[in-house]
C-alpha cells in the first residue's frame, strides 16, 4: 500500500519550514535510516529519514518550497510491486526521523497543537514524548453568564493581553530577544511591532543580565516592562537583577521605590532540548519574598492573569509553558477580562481525592481524573494558577472533603512547590487526612536528551492515576 511521508516538525513549537532539498529522485529505492530530503527554518537545518523500505514513488512537493504545513504530504513511496498508478490520495501516513544536520539554538518559533495519530511529531530513534493531553476548563466564576467564549491558543491569548494593556496604558512596552523583527521566538508577541512601534516593542541583544537589569531599572523609574525570555533556562543569566533588585528593592527602600513589571516566557522541559533548556522553576521564583510567581494552564487563565500581572505593583515572574502554547481553549469575549492573582480554581469537582496541579501538570491531573472516574474514584481537579501567593484556602477546603490529596508537578521533588503543598495541608488539614499527602513529579535526574529516557523522566497520567489509587488504598 503506497505510504505518504509528512512534512515532519523540527520541534513541538514548528507549524511551517522550508523543503530545501531532495535527496532521492522519484523512481530511487529507499531503505530504512536513508535520508531522502533536507528541510530547514531560519534557525536549523535537518535531514528527514525513512523508515520505510521501498522505492520514492512521487514527490509531492518539489524542492524550494518555501514554508510547508507541518504533516502536509510532501512524497509518496511505493512498496515493492506497486506502481505509480496505484497512488491514490488518502494513502497511509508514514512516520520519517528527523535528523539534525546543524545545531539549532533555540527551538523553532511556533507551536502547532500535539499531531494527532498518524502524523509526524518530531521523534528520534530512542521513541516519541509524551503528549500533553488537552485541557478543559470549568467556567470562570466571574465570566458573566451567556458571555460569548472565542477559541484561541494560549500564545494568542497572551499576545492579546499584552496587546490590550499596551493599549490601555502607554507606559507598557516589551523587550526581549527576538519580540519585535522576529515576532517572538515563539510567535506569542506577534503583530504588536507593526502596531505599537520600535519604542514600545524592543530587540535586545543576547545578553539576559543586561535587558533584564535594563527593564528593572525602567520599572524602578515608573515604567511597567514586560521582559520576555526566550526560556528561563536562559533567566538564570538574570537572576541577580529578578531577586536582589526587582524583588527586593520595594522592603530595601522602605516602600519608596515600586517595581511594576513582568518577567515572562516558557518554562520546565519541552520536547528533546536536554537538562539545560528543560528545568521547571517554579519552586526557585516561589521561593522568594517580594515576586508573584503564576503559571497558567489554560488560555483563558493566560490571557486574564497576564493582564493581571502587567497592572500589578510588584515584580511578577509569569512561567509559560512551551508546549501549551498552541493549545486551543475558550476564552470570554469581555472588554476587560482579568484573573485576579493568589485565586486557585476548582476545574472538576469530584468527593474521593483532590488532585492539585498547575502549568502543563494539569494536563495529567485532568486526563488522570477521566481514567479515575472509569474505576468509580472521583478526583476533585484543583488548578493553583499563582505559584506565590498561593491559595491554600481552595486546596485545604478540598482536602477536608475528600481527605486525600495527590500533588502533581515537572519539577523535581525535593524543596518542590509540590513539597510546600503537602506541608500546608499537614499544618491546616492534618485531621482531615486519610492517608498521606502523595507527589507525582519529575524523576530526580537531569532532563536526558533521549527521547525514550526523556519520556521516563517525566511524570504520567499513569504516575497520577497510580499515586490517587494508593491513597485511596485501591
Amino acid at each position: 500500500m503506497p505510504v505518504d511521508v509528512l512534512m515532519p516538525a523540527l520541534s513541538p513549537t514548528m507549524e511551517k519550514g522550508n523543503l530545501s532539498k531532495w535527496m532521492k529522485a522519484e523512481g530511487d529505492k529507499v531503505k530504512a535510516g536513508d535520508v531522502i530530503a533536507e528541510i530547514e527554518t531560519d534557525k536549523a537545518t535537518m535531514e528527514v529519514e525513512a523508515v520505510d523500505e521501498g522505492t520514492l514513488g512521487r514527490i509531492l512537493v518539489p524542492e524550494g518550497t518555501a514554508d510547508v504545513a507541518v504533516n502536509t504530504p510532501i512524497a509518496v513511496i511505493l512498496s515493492d510491486g506497486e506502481s505509480a498508478s496505484d497512488i491514490k490520495a488518502g494513502a497511509k501516513p508514514a512516520s520519517s526521523f528527523v535528523t539534525p544536520a546543524a545545531p539549532a539554538p533555540q527551538d523553532e518559533a511556533s507551536r502547532s497543537p500535539h499531531p494527532e495519530e498518524g502524523a509526524q511529531a518530531p521523534v528520534s530513534k530512542g521513541g516519541g514524548g509524551p503528549a500533553a493531553p488537552a485541557i478543559v476548563v470549568a467556567a470562570e466564576p466571574d465570566v458573566p453568564e451567556g458571555t460569548e467564549m472565542v477559541t484561541m491558543t494560549m500564545r494568542e491569548a497572551l499576545r492579546d493581553a499584552m496587546a490590550e494593556e499596551m493599549r490601555r496604558d502607554g507606559d507598557v512596552f516589551v523587550m526581549g530577544e527576538e519580540v519585535a523583527e522576529y515576532q517572538g521566538a515563539y510567535k506569542v508577541t506577534q503583530g504588536l511591532l507593526q502596531e505599537f512601534g520600535a519604542d514600545r516593542v524592543i530587540d535586545t541583544p543576547i545578553t539576559e543580565h543586561g535587558f533584564a537589569g535594563l527593564g528593572t531599572g525602567a520599572a524602578l523609574a515608573g515604567l511597567k516592562p514586560i521582559v520576555e525570555f526566550m526560556t528561563f533556562n536562559f533567566a538564570m543569566q538574570a537572576i541577580d537583577q529578578i531577586i536582589n533588585s526587582a524583588a527586593k528593592t520595594l522592603y530595601m527602600s522602605g516602600g519608596q521605590m515600586g517595581c511594576s513589571i513582568v518577567f515572562r516566557g516558557p518554562n520546565g522541559a519541552a520536547a528533546r532540548v536536554a537538562a539545560q533548556h528543560s528545568q521547571d522553576y517554579s519552586s526557585w521564583y516561589s521561593h522568594i519574598p517580594g515576586l508573584k510567581v503564576i503559571a497558567p494552564s489554560s488560555a483563558a487563565d493566560a490571557k486574564g492573569l497576564l493582564k493581571a500581572a502587567i497592572r500589578d505593583a510588584n515584580p511578577v515572574v509569569f512561567l509559560e509553558n512551551e508546549i501549551l502554547y498552541g493549545q486551543s481553549g475558550p476564552v470570554p469575549k469581555l472588554d476587560d477580562f482579568v484573573v485576579p492573582i493568589g485565586k486557585a480554581k476548582v476545574v472538576r469537582p469530584g468527593d474521593n481525592v483532590t488532585i492539585v496541579a498547575w502549568s502543563i501538570g494539569m494536563s495529567y491531573a485532568l486526563k488522570a481524573a477521566e481514567e479515575l472516574a472509569k474505576k468509580h474514584i472521583h478526583a476533585e481537579v484543583i488548578d493553583l494558577r499563582t505559584l506565590r501567593p498561593m491559595d491554600t484556602e481552595t486546596v485545604v477546603n478540598s482536602v477536608k472533603k475528600t481527605g486525600r490529596c495527590v500533588v502533581v508537578e515537572e519539577g523535581w521533588q525535593q524543596s518542590g512547590v509540590g513539597a510546600e503543598v503537602a506541608a500546608r495541608i499537614m499544618e491546616s488539614a492534618f485531621d482531615y487526612l486519610d492517608a498521606p499527602v502523595a507527589r507525582v513529579s519529575g524523576k530526580d535526574v537531569p532532563m536526558p536528551y533521549a527521547a525514550n529516557l526523556e519520556k521516563l523522566a517525566l511524570p504520567s497520567v499513569a504516575d497520577v492515576v497510580d499515586a490517587a489509587k494508593a491513597v485511596c488504598y485501591r
